[in-house]
């Protein structure tokens, strides 16, 4: 079992990455009830502690607090994901296209080092690894394309889209045609081709969507992978 405990430093900040991690990465599954005894046991954090690293997630959208019930982890329904993949396959197009022509050796260089450490990670099958390596990738695109707003907009969709990721990327074979995917990306921004990177990241967007879409229906026929909402971890 994930070890939750987080030093007293920075308490906080440490504990809303654990619980965004153990979200994403599925420990957590839409419709647990989060108890807050329970929580504070795990993390070995105070209430007051856990209520503002709860906040800081309803945020970003991975809980929703109920009022009289506590926090919960939120059904995504499917027309929800289909939604975000349609604002990613929009603003990662575009963003993309731009950093084609901004893309610098620096960038270029850390882009070709995560996308090696994505095999590693998917020869090793190594889930939270994929995720890390494309989180790698795709910050170096966004903090390059020279648009502050598609960057603000893509991060706050973040988490969500993480949690996204990690269903996508559980389709048997998905990483390997991801791997080929984010590889046809960065070969046209090496060549600087705006619109061959642009076409290819949203290629890749509607992939991902396609794969995610599967893994939501194969879930939908096995109730026991999508407990029901209310069900407490």
């Amino acid at each position: 079992m994930m070890d939750l405990k987080v030093s007293a430093q920075t308490v906080q900040g440490q504990a809303v990455r654990n619980l965004r991690e153990a979200i994403t990465s599925g420990m957590f599954q839409p419709g647990d009830r989060l108890v807050e005894a329970e929580m504070c046991a795990r993390l070995g954090i105070s209430r007051p502690s856990l209520r503002e690293a709860l906040r800081s997630l309803e945020a970003e959208r991975l809980i929703v607090i109920v009022p009289n019930k506590g926090p919960h982890i939120p059904i995504l329904s499917l027309e929800e994901a289909k939604q975000i993949y349609d604002v990613r396959a929009l603003l990662e197009g575009e963003a993309a296209a731009l950093f084609a022509s901004r893309a610098t050796v620096a960038a270029l260089d850390i882009m070709k080092r995560a996308l090696t450490q994505f095999d590693l990670a998917t020869k090793e099958e190594d889930l939270s690894g994929q995720l890390e390596t494309t989180r790698q990738f795709y910050e170096q695109m966004l903090g390059g394309c020279g648009n502050k707003i598609i960057e603000e907009m893509l991060n706050a969709l973040t988490a969500r889209i993480t949690f996204l990721r990690s269903k996508s990327m559980s389709q048997p074979g998905r990483a390997q045609k991801s791997s080929r995917e984010m590889k046809a990306i960065f070969k046209a921004f090496a060549a600087g081709d705006a619109e061959a990177a642009r076409e290819a990241a949203v290629g890749h967007v509607r992939m991902a969507c396609k794969a995610a879409t599967e893994k939501f229906l194969a879930d939908q026929a096995s109730p026991k992978n999508w407990p029901s909402r209310g069900r407490s971890k």
